[in-house]
């Protein structure tokens, strides 16, 4: 096998998370243009045309040159302040807290320990008041980058297995892992809350539908059920972009989990010690406090009850983790 330094692979992961990362605006325009395209052969676009058999193209593009700078201006603003409320937004669903220096004391050294060896500035420290097991870091830059911990996690492993946890959400922040993973959770929001609206849109319409179909039916017009099929098509369509906006950021989160194993292992100098730290964090890392996915991939392991079966299997394949059986193997390989 030919070897590849963690350094290449670094580099390797950033590029490919970055141009997967660019997919997402690519897929919400897209999005939005093949709902202008549906909505043209339904023959809605222009009242004084009717149905029409064919698309007519230079309608479509003059539509999305007129809703373009709409569409980019509102999730330019949308993901602004995502981007820079991430921080009180992850410690609202997470229910995490400020850890002092003097409430506990070793977490603080195994911190500035790594942190010195590897010549980074030292982040902010939160802490999670729950017995399970689990951690995770966040953070767009030096002013916000966070390594959180729970109770749990500091209570059952011991100094190096502690070390090999916060040595691998340490090389999330030194990776810039933490800063993408964030801009995937806005973008996935924001197709997350457009399918929100275009079910909620569709809904309304079957249930107000028969008023308006009426009022329609008065006029000489059947307006109310194309307006049924294009909320449809727009609710196909939201799910669609939904899909390949969650498919992109589970590409970005297994490849970089990897990473972070092998920066960890290499960071605290015991990949074994972080082998054992996964096994237990492994065995039952469910937190109450976390309900919301986006957030759930930043932790080391996804803070959910183990599944067996069918379910199981399709966890595996849309899980933003890799396979935790197969994380410990690489790391005893190391």
């Amino acid at each position: 096998m030919h070897y590849v330094g963690i350094h290449t692979q670094q580099w390797r992961n950033n590029f490919l998370s970055l141009l997967l990362l660019a997919l997402f605006p690519c897929i919400l325009l897209g999005t939005v243009y093949a709902f202008l395209v549906a909505v043209n052969m339904l023959g809605v676009s222009d009242p004084e045309y009717g149905q029409v058999e064919t698309v007519d193209w230079n309608y479509v593009n003059y539509e999305m040159q007129a809703i373009l700078p709409w569409v980019l201006g509102i999730v330019g603003v949308w993901f602004l302040i995502s981007y820079f409320a991430n921080t009180a937004m992850i410690r609202r669903a997470t229910g995490a807290r400020p850890l002092e220096r003097r409430e506990n004391p070793r977490v603080y050294n195994i911190v500035e320990n790594l942190t010195m060896t590897c010549g980074m500035d030292m982040p902010k420290i939160n802490i999670i008041d729950d017995p399970q097991l689990n951690a995770f870091a966040s953070g767009i830059d030096r002013g916000s980058y966070t390594v959180t911990v729970t109770t749990g996690l500091c209570r059952l492993l011991d100094d190096e297995e502690l070390a090999g946890v916060i040595g691998h959400e340490l090389t999330h922040i030194r990776n810039r892992d933490t800063r993408l993973l964030i801009v995937s959770i806005i973008f996935v929001g924001i197709m997350s809350t457009l399918m929100s609206l275009a079910l909620r849109m569709v809904w309304n319409t079957f249930i107000w539908g028969d008023r308006r179909s009426s009022r329609s039916s008065s006029r000489g017009g059947g307006n109310g059920v194309s307006v049924i099929v294009v909320l449809l098509v727009a609710a196909v369509l939201a799910a669609i972009g939904y899909f390949f906006t969650l498919i992109t950021r589970f590409a970005i989160s297994r490849k970089r989990e990897y990473m972070a194993d092998a920066g960890g292992a290499e960071l605290c100098g015991n990949p074994l010690a972080l082998a054992s730290a996964l096994r237990k964090i492994s065995a039952d890392p469910a937190l109450s406090e976390v309900d919301r996915q986006d957030v759930a991939q930043l932790f080391i392991i996804h803070p959910k009850l183990r599944l067996s079966g069918f379910t199981s299997f399709m966890n595996s394949l849309f899980s933003t983790h890799p396979d935790t059986a197969r994380r410990i193997y690489y790391l005893e390989q190391f």
